[in-house]
């Protein structure tokens, strides 16, 4: 399995499909893996490079907080081991901080960003619900876990819908086997990144084309973070989900994978 030196760690990587780069970066807790769904369609017209992020997965997870600044640099070195610049980027939840300072901090290497559920700066709330989400991972099992993420991430849509409800089951039933937990320093290093992300003075030195997308029923990260985003991104297009949560990703795969591919292949 691929694994590269960059910024100090060692970071797990995978590739899928051919085609013009296209750098997929997931979320808290979340490992590479988890793009799977959306790769296996995508990996027929790009080539598809998911990394764990730092602190999770099989990427190294040293200890201390992190910040997305930080992060951004990880991927520049995973793309210069590749040989890669110029490069298409999709980052969700956390992984969308990391791709604003990846195209604030090293622009040639971005061509274009996609910018799920994504936040410029957390307000009061968003702090504390970051620090609930450290708290929950210290006293949870982690199929307690699994649920308590999903409660915030997954809209009534999902849980109404007795398909969706026992795909979600079955999540929570992998997570409390996983042959590779996030420790809780893990989580607690990315919850730092994700705290302390504030691009928002920056976002207008962004020239790349952007599409930001959401729902509008996510608790997690709500409408108006979404919104700063898009206006602060000088000709950045928003297209947010009816009904759908911060998992619209998940709730609406079919219409996600094929609006976000046909973007990128019209740029």
């Amino acid at each position: 399995m691929p694994t590269i030196k960059t910024n100090g760690i060692n970071m797990y990587y995978e590739e899928r499909g051919s085609g013009e780069p296209l750098l997929l970066i997931m979320g808290i807790t979340a490992a590479g893996s988890v793009w799977n769904v959306h790769v296996a369609d995508w990996k027929q017209h790009f080539r598809c490079i998911m990394g764990d992020n730092r602190g999770v997965g099989q990427t190294d997870k040293p200890a201390g907080a992190y910040s997305s600044e930080q992060m951004a640099d990880d991927y520049a070195g995973l793309l210069d081991s590749l040989g890669l610049e110029n490069v298409s980027v999709v980052g969700c939840s956390m992984g969308s901080t990391i791709a604003q300072q990846l195209a604030i901090r090293h622009p040639n290497k971005v061509k274009s960003l996609v910018l799920m559920c994504p936040w410029a700066r957390c307000d009061h709330y968003a702090k504390s619900l970051f620090q609930h989400i450290m708290s929950s991972k210290a006293r949870f099992r982690p199929e307690e876990f699994s649920l308590y993420i999903q409660l915030l991430i997954f809209s009534k849509s999902s849980w109404d819908n007795a398909e969706k409800h026992e795909e979600l089951e079955l999540g929570r039933k992998q997570d409390a086997v996983n042959p590779f937990p996030q420790p809780l320093h893990g989580l607690e290093g990315q919850a730092a990144a994700c705290i302390n992300h504030n691009a928002l003075p920056d976002l207008g030195k962004i020239n790349k084309p952007t599409l930001v997308i959401g729902g509008r029923e996510d608790i997690f990260t709500p409408v108006w973070m979404a919104e700063e985003v898009a206006n602060g991104i000088p000709g950045a297009e928003l297209f947010l989900y009816e009904k759908l949560g911060h998992a619209f990703h998940f709730e609406d795969t079919g219409d996600f994978n094929g609006r976000v591919r046909e973007w990128l292949q019209h740029l």
